[in-house]
């Protein structure tokens, strides 16, 4: 009984910290060698195109200012699949969480329905002690039973909360 409400934080942080994972995974950028390849491509092709100012040169420099723009398109090719691809494989990853964190609460909901998650002195969890108790104090022991359903969101909004405070380098 003791270790009900330990088990069950453990469950949903684990969740927590998979979520904030597969979020900080999407957030962040990879620059392939190609990319950079192009970027610096452009830039020489730009830094051409600006030496070129005189009449003489006005249809060289046009001529490397359309490449450098047929480049900047090449990149932007590449960003946005690399973007969906990204955006794909987060969506998959999502779905998949969501669909197993459900099922997982509901084996949690339907394990420890009759049952409380555990029992506290009531004078732990004032001045929520009604959203939060399951049924009326113990008699004997003073003590209050905390339900599934009120843990269940108690513990899913601290983990939540904790997994913001980590820093994104250490899930890297």
């Amino acid at each position: 009984m003791a270790l009900r409400p330990f088990i069950t934080l453990f469950v949903v942080t684990a969740f927590q910290v998979v979520s904030r994972y597969l979020e900080i995974l999407l957030k962040k950028e990879s620059v392939s060698e190609e990319q950079v390849k192009l970027r610096q491509e452009i830039k020489q092709l730009l830094k051409e195109a600006s030496s070129l100012s005189t009449p003489s040169t006005f249809a060289q420099a046009a001529m490397l200012k359309r490449k450098a723009a047929a480049k900047e398109k090449e990149l932007n090719k590449i960003q946005e699949e690399k973007e969906k691809a990204k955006k794909s494989f987060h969506d998959q990853y999502s779905e998949s969480l969501k669909i197993a964190k459900v099922l997982v609460y509901c084996m949690l909901l339907w394990s420890f329905w009759s049952t409380p998650i555990a029992s506290v002195p009531q004078h732990l969890l004032q001045p929520f002690a009604k959203l939060i108790t399951w049924r009326r104090p113990d008699a004997t022991t003073g003590h209050v039973a905390v339900g599934i359903i009120p843990w269940l969101v108690l513990t899913s909004r601290v983990s939540k909360f904790l997994c913001k405070m980590l820093p994104e380098d250490l899930f890297v």
